[in-house]
């Protein structure tokens, strides 16, 4: 599931043992390095390129994963 994978990126990059997809990128403490650590795992590991106005706009792991989704992006 794309979600899980997102989420799967997001807890690395946060260095959390979990969060939920609910949680909010900027209420864990995200600030510009994270996003772009983020942004390139997207590249690299799902095959996408997400605009930084997209990660500001979605940023929750549903809706980012819904906005990735709706590129075409499928979890590896």
């Amino acid at each position: 599931m794309l979600a899980d994978s997102v989420r799967a990126i997001w807890c690395r990059e946060f260095g959390l043992d979990d969060i939920s997809v609910d949680d909010d990128f900027f209420a864990l403490g995200g600030q510009s390095l994270i996003m772009i650590r983020i942004q390139g795992a997207y590249m690299e590991e799902l095959g996408v390129e997400v605009p930084m106005d997209q990660m500001f706009l979605h940023s929750t792991v549903a809706s980012i994963s819904a906005y990735i989704a709706s590129q075409g992006a499928v979890a590896s």
